[in-house]
């Protein structure tokens, strides 16, 4: 006997629709893996067939880098709690850089791109509008105070450019000699001329 569309509970709207099938990836991801997981298990486990996914993600690209930026924001939360009763900015900046050089390539879901051998959508979603937004939102929640560091509108918008540059470079040609107390005292030593750079505002 055939199967109900959306297993017999359809979306209400497109905004729902989208999460359930964000929601039906990131099931398949977690039983078949990043790199195994096709468009066709997501439709089987939501219940439709592959053209209604398409209706919502055009491309397979498309339906992971939502739930890459899905997944980002629960990222963040981990790393501001990381990060929390840190106050010297450079401290903040390095370990921010570290924990995320460590962790993204270990995240089944932020990792997504890279598991499957495309770092260069990897990169556009990691230097988007959005990721900065985001980047930004994290940064504000930590407990250094930027803007008395100068650090505010286009110095701070530069500042996460910078810092997501980097982060992309370990992504995409990562070290395996260089983790832990090395990765740090690297960053340290190559990143913080670049945090005291900028005057104190007035």
């Amino acid at each position: 006997m055939k199967r109900p569309a959306w297993n017999g509970a359809p979306p209400r709207d497109g905004e729902e629709a989208k999460a359930r099938i964000i929601d039906a990836a990131m099931r398949c991801i977690d039983r078949h893996g990043p790199g195994k997981t096709s468009l066709s298990d997501v439709a089987s486990e939501l219940g439709v067939i592959r053209q209604t996914v398409y209706r919502y993600f055009p491309s397979t690209e498309e339906l992971f880098s939502a739930v890459g930026y899905a997944a980002l924001n629960s990222f963040l939360e981990r790393l501001v709690a990381h990060l929390a009763g840190r106050r010297d900015p450079a401290d903040v900046v390095v370990e921010a850089m570290a924990y995320a050089i460590e962790q993204v390539p270990q995240d089944p879901y932020l990792g997504l791109f890279l598991d499957m051998g495309r770092p260069d959508a990897f990169s556009r979603g990691a230097t988007s509008a959005r990721a900065f937004d985001a980047c930004r939102l994290a940064f504000a929640r930590t407990d250094v105070d930027w803007a008395e560091l100068g650090f505010s509108g286009d110095e701070l918008t530069e500042l996460l450019e910078f810092l997501l540059r980097v982060l992309l470079s370990f992504a995409n040609d990562p070290l395996p000699s260089r983790d832990g107390a090395d990765l740090r005292a690297f960053l340290h030593r190559w990143v913080t001329p670049a945090i005291m750079a900028p005057t104190p505002a007035p």
